[in-house]
């Protein structure tokens, strides 16, 4: 936009509500001469009524003629006057009003009288006025213009020589084309012809450069009125303009401030709200804006330095956000991401160190502060054209988390006070965004931490089964969810897979999630069946859910979590599963057809829905399937069935002989591009099956003797094996395995033998008690028996069976060295 003396908008603007200033230009003698249809409105009387009748006949006078003189002298003598009056309506009541009273100028020495009354009893309504019903309150300068019915100036009034700086001389005859430029002359006409067919008002605003303050651009709002004669036939057009800069950049700053509520802060990335504010503020504030953040602040860390105090150490910054009218002037010494080192002499580091602003109106880029510590720098400044420069911290909580650097090169005005008002206004708001994600990540960072550690970091499948895992946590809006799996290598050649899924984000999910990790593999140590483990997992989580009710210093948080526990044994090939509430797992066969088994749902844990409310399931799993166990958060998303999920998840497992890792995968890329919502887990294990010369059994009978044979039958079979280091202990071990199964019951008994990473030996008996060690003292006959087998085993224990138990001892197989 030119500096002329006059620009005027390109639109008309409307505003929300018209003047309702009622008009009455009265001549020297008191007469009314011209009436406006909001008088009529305001006090009744229609413009035959009033005009060429005395004033008085609206406005009641002073109680004497001698008073009405003087009051009139005085109106000469100030140019006018304002203040409160009683206005009679037709009907005969009063109006009290407010009235103001201009002095109008024509050729000679003419004068004439423009009388303009509000009412002040619809200020009670909470009704509001245009610029200029609050100016006439506010008795400010009005700025009044007559203009005849061909549209040339006849009277005006001395405070329009001061918005404008037309002299009145240069008025008077003549249309708007002698003092406004003849696109805005001819705009302007159109809009006073319009008032004189209509006869109603109308508002327009413009921007002008008055001559007291010639520098500064100031926005004028004039509203036209039809004047009326005797016959109501319009005799001319009055135009009052007013001074209304303040408020046309109070509603601009509002705009702004608006726009920043909705565009600052949109994530919790603190990269993405420093471009955010960088791209707001141009071309809205400046050309140039260039935010910078303290190096630890893109990693979720507060800055060391408290402000006021000094570190010693060089201030390092990372260039987080660039925006400008002009792409070339981006290209400087450091791009977005890029490290930059601020000399500590320098006057940035003066306002990171002291916290506070500085606006530099004139930019000296030859021997400024602002460049004279990086030549390269100083030369893309004066390369820009940058001449008006403001730096603004920012900071919150005490420290200064970085600098935002505002400039101007095509706007040919400078900063002034209120632009950096604005702009520590716009800074604070991006600051307190910037403290929020910045306590978000350390919370989401302390979180993830504690999620990492407590999931396990390396797991193995042993002889049963190859295994494969991903963990992918939710994004940054929703946080760090409760999601586990783990691997348990059982007795037997046996794994536990497990799944589950507590309900909620953030740090009190993940720690509530390794509580429950560690309960599984204690339950787990039990070797109890998926239902039974799952039944005493869910008391486990209602006991954590009365002991946060009972403390009376919180709120009680109620945990829920889902579960799937799978039990699978490579010497039968078999698989038990149990799940309370979690998504059914996936089972692809070694051709690639996928399955869903039909498996209880069962309770989310935490319910207490009776003492055994899950049931399992067996299923045979030949060898080379793969069992995909996997999280809500893979195969549920926002408007899309489950079923689709699990089709979409199937799709991508169904590769028959593809390396586990290729099919973990192949399955989170089936996710959207988006960031997940909720955590996103999947473990995947591919099935084994231990060849039938690496397992050993035998029925034998209860009886004594038995113990001798079992003993010999153990011996042979690790001799085949070539095993023979292991002969000695594993003798021992027999014998008093299969000694306590006669002692303790009345039914078969078998042995078992299985080599797979280690040797494992099984007795099997039709006692359901449970095997305990005593320690007998010196003179005691019996009760060294399990003593025995703890000391000689590397592990040892038992697992309750349908139709007894199984009490299991294991030995470390023999290095091949040791062997030969």
């Amino acid at each position: 936009m030119t500096n002329t003396d006059h620009t005027l908008l390109a639109e008309p603007v409307s505003l929300p509500e018209v003047p309702d200033a009622a008009i009455a230009m009265i001549d020297a003698e008191g007469i009314v001469v011209g009436w406006t249809h909001a008088a009529q409105q305001l006090v009744g009387y229609a413009a035959g009524e009033v005009v060429g009748r005395s004033a008085a006949h609206v406005l009641p006078p002073p109680e004497d003629a001698r008073r009405a003189l003087v009051f009139a002298e005085q109106c000469r003598e100030r140019g006018g006057w304002s203040g409160t009056v009683a206005i009679r309506h037709r009907d005969g009541h009063t109006l009290t009003m407010t009235l103001r009273v201009s002095l109008l100028r024509g050729q000679g020495d003419d004068t004439r009288w423009l009388a303009s009354v509000t009412d002040i009893g619809s200020l009670s309504s909470g009704a509001t006025g245009g610029p200029v019903r609050e100016s006439l309150l506010a008795r400010a300068p009005i700025g009044i213009v007559v203009y005849d019915a061909q549209l040339r100036c006849v009277w005006v009034n001395d405070a329009m020589e001061r918005h404008d700086g037309v002299p009145r001389h240069r008025r008077f005859g003549r249309g708007l084309k002698d003092s406004l430029p003849a696109v805005e002359a001819e705009a302007l006409k159109v809009v006073m012809r319009q008032v004189l067919q209509s006869g109603t008002t109308t508002v327009h605003e413009y921007r002008a450069w008055p001559p007291a303050d010639r520098p500064r651009e100031h926005a004028f709002s004039a509203s036209f009125f039809c004047l009326q004669g005797a016959d109501g036939t319009p005799q001319g057009v009055c135009s009052m303009t007013v001074d209304v800069t303040g408020n046309k950049r109070a509603r601009e700053r509002l705009a702004i401030l608006s726009e920043a509520g909705t565009h600052i802060g949109s994530t919790l990335d603190v990269m993405q709200t420093a471009q955010e504010l960088a791209e707001l503020t141009v071309p809205l504030l400046a050309d140039h804006a260039v935010v910078d953040l303290v190096e630890s602040v893109p990693f979720g860390l507060e800055p060391a330095a408290r402000i006021g105090t000094t570190s010693g150490s060089r201030p390092v910054l990372r260039r987080a956000g660039v925006a400008s009218v002009d792409q070339g002037v981006l290209e400087m010494p450091a791009v977005r991401e890029e490290v930059i080192h601020v000399p500590p002499t320098s006057s940035f580091a003066a306002v990171l160190r002291r916290g506070r602003s500085h606006l530099e109106p004139v930019l000296d880029t030859h021997a400024g502060p602002w460049v004279d510590h990086d030549p390269t720098r100083a030369q893309k400044v004066r390369d820009s054209g940058v001449h008006s420069l403001m730096v603004v911290p920012i900071r919150a909580r005490r420290c200064v988390l970085g600098l935002a650097l505002f400039g101007r090169s095509t706007e040919q005005k400078p900063f002034q006070e209120d632009d950096l008002l604005l702009a520590e206004e716009l800074v604070t708001r991006a600051a307190l965004c910037l403290d929020n994600a910045l306590q978000y990540a350390r919370e989401r960072t302390a979180a993830l931490a504690l999620q990492r550690d407590l999931l396990p970091h390396r797991v193995q499948g042993g002889a049963a089964v190859e295994v494969a895992s991903r963990y992918v946590p939710a994004d940054m809006d929703h946080g760090v969810g409760g999601d586990w799996f783990d691997v348990i290598e059982l007795s037997g050649a046996r794994v536990a897979l497990v799944v589950g899924d507590v309900v909620g984000h953030g740090i009190n999910a993940a720690a509530t999630m390794g509580r429950l990790r560690t309960a599984v593999r204690t339950l787990a140590d039990l070797d109890l069946p998926p239902d039974e483990l799952l039944a005493h997992l869910d008391d486990t989580v209602r006991r954590l859910n009365d002991e946060d009710a009972d403390d009376s210093d919180q709120v009680p948080a109620v945990v829920g979590a889902t579960c799937l526990y799978a039990v699978y044994d490579p010497v039968s090939r078999r698989c038990t599963l149990a799940r309370a509430g979690h998504p059914p797992p996936l089972v692809v066969d070694a051709q690639g057809g996928v399955t869903v088994p039909d498996l209880p749902a069962g309770a989310p844990l935490g319910l207490g829905l009776g003492l055994v409310p899950f049931e399992s399931v067996e299923l045979e799993l030949p060898e080379g399937s793969v069992l995909a166990l996997y999280s809500d958060g893979l195969v549920e998303s926002r408007g899309e069935d489950i079923d689709v999920g699990l089709r979409r998840v199937g799709a991508a497992l169904a590769q028959p002989g593809a390396a586990l890792e290729d099919l973990c995968s192949r399955a989170m890329e089936t996710l959207s591009a988006q960031a997940p919502a909720d955590d996103v887990t999947l473990l995947l294990a591919r099935t084994r099956a231990l060849p039938p010369a690496q397992v050993a059994s035998w029925d034998l009978p209860n009886e004594v003797v038995t113990v001798p044979t079992a003993r010999r039958l153990a011996t042979r079979q690790l001799r085949e094996w070539g095993l023979e280091p292991l002969v000695t202990a594993v003798e021992s071990l027999v014998s008093e395995l299969v000694t306590n199964a006669i002692r303790h019951g009345d039914g078969p008994i078998r042995l078992r033998l299985i080599q797979h990473r280690v040797l494992t030996c099984e007795v099997s008996d039709t006692n359901t008690g449970r095997p305990r060690s005593r320690h007998p003292g010196d003179l005691d006959e019996h009760g060294r028996g399990l003593h025995l087998v703890g000391r000689l085993s590397r592990r040892c224990g038992f697992r309750s069976v349908a139709d007894g138990k199984v009490v299991w001892a294991e030995q470390d197989l023999p290095s091949p060295t040791g062997a030969r």
